[in-house]
């Protein structure tokens, strides 16, 4: 390749679970507000923004502040409980052994994402935060990346912002047909396949 591999992934649903932390900290969110918030529904397709989330089930003069306090419990509530998905590590790993750097682009507020990274021993070079859809694309094509992994239609849309290639694994509430429609290059089950496929698609471009 005439540059450096460089991988951005995205964080939940992708490279870790993050339903457990996210249904904890929703419910103690809900509880101090006095509002019934339909967690498994929430949690069943994460990805996008917290307000938007939020939006349709607490008044919108409280939007802010509860967003700022699920922020501030999340900590607690959300970090040890959440695991890395199957095969994340080893996709990091992957890339480390073309060569390659690791870039994190994520929705979640960038100190709570660190938190992740570093409780897990996610092996990333850069976390860039509080970016969804198309805005992923400026972070990554600022990195020099040349794909993008992540879970959800709108990674999809951030990879192709970017014009980089866009591999998605069917860990999040997307499934194989939403992510085609939305132009995906690669489908792959979870992270347990992307190092095979890693390997192929640095030698087609190596030759």
């Amino acid at each position: 390749m005439a540059a450096p591999l460089v991988v951005g992934f995205d964080l939940d649903m992708t490279l870790i679970d993050t339903v457990p932390g996210f249904a904890a900290t929703l419910e103690a969110l809900g509880a101090e507000l006095g509002v019934a918030l339909p967690i498994a529904e929430l949690t069943e397709r994460l990805g996008p923004p917290l307000d938007a989330l939020l939006g349709p089930y607490v008044p919108a003069d409280r939007l802010a502040e509860a967003g700022d306090r699920f922020r501030a419990l999340y900590p607690e509530l959300a970090v040890t409980s959440v695991p890395a998905l199957p095969g994340a590590h080893e996709a990091l790993a992957a890339v480390r052994r073309h060569g390659g750097r690791i870039l994190l682009v994520t929705g979640k507020y960038a100190p709570n994402a660190q938190r992740h990274v570093d409780h897990l021993g996610l092996d990333v070079d850069h976390l860039e935060g509080w970016v969804w859809g198309v805005l992923k694309g400026e972070a990554l094509r600022e990195h020099g990346a040349q794909v993008y992994v992540g879970d959800h239609v709108h990674d999809v849309e951030g990879a192709h912002a970017a014009g980089v290639t866009s591999v998605s694994v069917l860990t999040g509430g997307c499934d194989e047909a939403e992510l085609r429609a939305a132009g995906t290059d690669v489908v792959l089950p979870d992270l347990r396949a992307f190092p095979a496929w890693l390997d192929e698609h640095v030698l087609a471009l190596t030759g």
